[in-house]
C-alpha cells in the first residue's frame, strides 16, 4: 500500500465523527481560515511543549518552488503550530473552485510539524493523487482545506491534529500538526 493511503485515508468512523464543514474566505480572496474549534491533547498524552508566545501563520512557512515543482518547505522555530486549519493559495489558479462531489487530481508534499521532516510526496513518486471531494476518503483537513481550490493553484494547508489524525496517529506521531503544499492539477470546469 502506498504511503498516501496511510496518510490521507480516513475511516468511515473518523469521517462521521469529524463531519464536513465549509471554509470561510476573507475578502482578499487569499487566505482561507476555518472556524473549527481549537485542538487539544488527548487524555493520557504528554503535555504540549512550552509555548513560544504566538501561533504561526501561513506567512511563517517558507515554500520554495513553483506550481508543478516539488516544493521545499521550511517550518519556523519561533512560533507554535496553529490550532485551526490555515489555508493559503501560494500560486493562484483559475476557473471555478472545487466543490464537494467533484473529482480532483492533486500533487502534494507533506512535512510533519514536530520534526520538520518531509514524510510523503506525490511529486517524488511522479504520481498525482485523485480524490472525490467530500466523500470521506481523505482527512477532514483536506476535505475542508481544498474546497474552493482552482485548477493551477498551489495551496498551503496547515492542519491541526483534530482535522488530521488526532491521537490515533495513523502513520504519524499522535497529535501531529501536518503541513501540506498541494498543487491542483485538475479541477472540473463545470
Amino acid at each position: 500500500m502506498q504511503t498516501i493511503g496511510r496518510i490521507l485515508a480516513v475511516t468511515t468512523v473518523a469521517a462521521a465523527a469529524f463531519g464536513l464543514g465549509g471554509c470561510g474566505s476573507d475578502d482578499s480572496g487569499g487566505t482561507i481560515t476555518s472556524t473549527t474549534a481549537d485542538s487539544s491533547a488527548a487524555p493520557g498524552q504528554t503535555a504540549p511543549a512550552a509555548s513560544k508566545g504566538r501561533e504561526c501563520t501561513a506567512d511563517d512557512i517558507d515554500v520554495q518552488g513553483g506550481f508543478g515543482e516539488a516544493p521545499q518547505i521550511t517550518l519556523p522555530d519561533d512560533c507554535d503550530p496553529p490550532k485551526r486549519l490555515v489555508t493559503e493559495d501560494l500560486v493562484p489558479g483559475s476557473g471555478p473552485g472545487a466543490a464537494p462531489g467533484q473529482q480532483l487530481t492533486m500533487n502534494y508534499a507533506l512535512v510533519t510539524w514536530s520534526d520538520k521532516q518531509k514524510l510523503d510526496s506525490s511529486f517524488d513518486r511522479g504520481e498525482p493523487f485523485e480524490l472525490t471531494l467530500g466523500d470521506g476518503m481523505v482527512i477532514p483537513g483536506w476535505e475542508q482545506g481544498l474546497e474552493g481550490v482552482q485548477q493551477g493553484a498551489r495551496r498551503l494547508l496547515i492542519i491541526p491534529p483534530d482535522l488530521g489524525y488526532g491521537a490515533g496517529g495513523n502513520g504519524v506521531k499522535p497529535n501531529e500538526t501536518l503541513v501540506f503544499v498541494t498543487d491542483a492539477v485538475s479541477v472540473p470546469r463545470g
